[in-house]
């Protein structure tokens, strides 16, 4: 970054591709390093600080893997041999060793007797009666192993079962619960304080003036922000005065890691924004070659009274898809390298167009989709930076290449949202 506080003018720049500006990005920032210890239960979304290593063998001895009866092969020399019941084993008791020539009865998870070495299922089964507990015909003799799960097969004790930057989704909570990890430490949550500008600007429920809109950018960029588990400042609406400005970012910079606008950033726009960042810090303003989205201020405020320290500045382009896009693609890497994550980049699928796209732009294009009944794609009907309905409508983003036109049929790159948040 630079810390001039004039910015050249951005029409003399190239355009950067979005590798590019990901790049001077996540180069900028750096993890926080601050952690917190939280119960595991409570930390759904949230990025390890350090990694949940095992102290036991997962399953902690050989259990049944559905409910039949325990065996020995050599007990059964035809299919449809009758074994009396020596033991009756359910899930949480202790087995004693499987006498010969005997079945056990056994249910799912119960350990497998000594001497077992499979398990058929009680389908193939004829339970018998008789005395005691009775005896059972094997009307089909199993496979050495049938239906016992090892073990450690699943996890070995020592191992590592989730390292350190690793995003915690419901599956991870569930295995650190299996290797007995009731506490988990994590990184701190991402402070983020978000404002809007713009005198055109209203609330949803008050009255629209003529020439005004109603502010979706805040509730979007809001919802993104907490389903990546960031602490949310929502500043609100600021009037459309340098003062104002000004004193927003002088508060939000005060206690937030990332402060986060849309609107105002356009080259030749004429707004406060600008000029109130390079007043309170330092600002680059880039032109990515994406569509929709193109411009992005990245940049910093310095935190009042605090020897040099900042918070990073990050102001998005005003539309309501481009907003949306360029936070999906840009900002999100950002927020996980702050948390730690090692993961940053989104998965991508390659699926098949059931659409034509001729109008190749010379920017790489990111287009509305959803998927189909017929296993493919289909685009949004109108695929504007303001049509906000598309994003609802769709699954996710095809990524076209720049220059890229595509015919029906061809395998495309696709971004689901669900990978996006």
């Amino acid at each position: 970054m630079s810390a001039e506080t004039t910015a050249p003018s951005p029409a003399r720049k190239p355009l950067l591709s979005l590798d590019e500006a990901l790049a001077r990005l996540l180069c900028a920032v750096q993890p926080l390093g601050e952690t917190e210890t939280l119960s595991t239960f409570d930390a759904l979304g949230r990025v390890l600080a350090t990694e949940v290593r095992s102290q036991l063998d997962v399953p902690p001895h050989d259990n049944s893997a559905m409910d039949g009866y325990a065996v020995r092969l050599a007990d059964l020399p035809v299919d449809g041999t009758v074994l009396p019941v020596s033991q009756r084993v359910p899930a949480g008791s202790v087995p004693q060793a499987l006498q010969s020539g005997t079945a056990a009865r056994i249910f799912t998870g119960a350990p497998v007797p000594a001497g077992a070495d499979a398990v058929q299922m009680q389908e193939h089964c004829e339970a018998l009666p008789g005395e005691g507990l009775g005896s059972v015909r094997v009307v089909d003799r199993p496979v050495v192993g049938a239906a016992i799960r090892r073990r450690g097969e699943d996890v070995q004790a020592g191992s590592v079962v989730l390292a350190v930057g690793h995003r915690l989704d419901p599956a991870a909570l569930g295995l650190a619960a299996t290797v007995g990890a009731a506490s988990l430490s994590v990184a701190r949550r991402v402070r983020v304080a978000l404002f809007s500008t713009g005198d055109e600007l209203a609330m949803p429920g008050e009255p629209l003036k003529p020439g005004a809109i109603y502010n979706s950018n805040r509730f979007t960029l809001r919802g993104l922000l907490q389903q990546l588990g960031c602490e949310v400042q929502d500043l609100g609406i600021v009037p459309d005065t340098l003062d104002a400005t000004r004193a927003a970012l002088r508060a939000a910079a005060a206690s937030a890691d990332l402060i986060l606008t849309s609107g105002g950033v356009s080259v030749g726009e004429e707004d406060h924004l600008r000029p109130a960042v390079l007043a309170e810090g330092q600002l680059d303003l880039w032109q990515m070659a994406i569509k929709p989205g193109k411009p992005l201020a990245f940049g910093a405020v310095r935190r009042p009274g605090q020897d040099g320290r900042q918070a990073w500045f990050i102001g998005l382009p005003g539309n309501p898809v481009s907003s949306f896009v360029t936070f999906l693609l840009a900002v999100r890497p950002v927020i996980l390298r702050l948390q730690g994550a090692v993961e940053l980049a989104p998965k991508a699928y390659l699926l098949r167009a059931d659409f034509d796209w001729p109008r190749a732009d010379k920017r790489r294009e990111f287009l509305r989709a959803r998927l189909n009944a017929r296993g493919g794609l289909e685009l949004f009907a109108n695929q504007g930076s303001g049509v906000l309905s598309s994003a609802v409508w769709g699954d996710g983003l095809v990524d076209v290449a720049p220059g890229a036109p595509i015919q029906a049929g061809d395998t495309v790159r696709f971004l689901p949202f669900s990978a996006l948040q």
